[in-house]
């Protein structure tokens, strides 16, 4: 688990298991990639989101608007998938875009800092650049 800000994380879906972990870093929500994980005191949200596939709209907006709500409300989001690279990052660089007023090539190169192994897969950068209208080559992130 890696701190991209003080109130996000990205993690791996073995990192959402370890209650006494999570409350040790503070975590109270977790935007849940991989499969449902439920703790005393954490507000979780899961999404079925399949790496290697386009991300549909509707679940990048779900899962953006969730993260938006709960840093608004003070809680310290962690987003998780199966090994943390990939669908935990492309919806971490969508919070740091929509939060924060970033662009995804700022938005990447921050999470990328924080956590180096975070390699959105190429159908899911796609799916950010559409939805946000900007044309950032996934080469340029690789």
């Amino acid at each position: 688990m890696n701190q991209i800000r003080p109130w996000l994380y990205i993690g791996k879906y073995r990192d959402t298991l370890d209650y006494r972990y999570l409350s040790a870093h503070n975590i109270t929500a977790m935007l849940l990639l991989a499969e449902l994980v439920e703790h005393p005191g954490i507000t979780s949200l899961y999404l079925a989101v399949e790496d290697g596939e386009a991300l549909p709209s509707k679940l990048l907006a779900q899962g953006v608007e969730f993260v938006k709500a709960q840093k608004e409300a003070g809680e310290t989001i962690l987003v998780a998938c199966g090994a943390g690279i990939s669908r935990s990052a492309t919806f971490a660089v969508a919070a740091l875009k929509e939060i924060e007023g970033l662009s995804l090539r700022q938005a990447i190169h921050i999470v990328k800092q924080a956590h180096p192994d975070s390699m959105p897969h190429f159908k899911l950068w796609q799916s950010l650049c559409d939805y946000y209208n900007e044309a950032v080559p996934w080469t340029e992130i690789a």
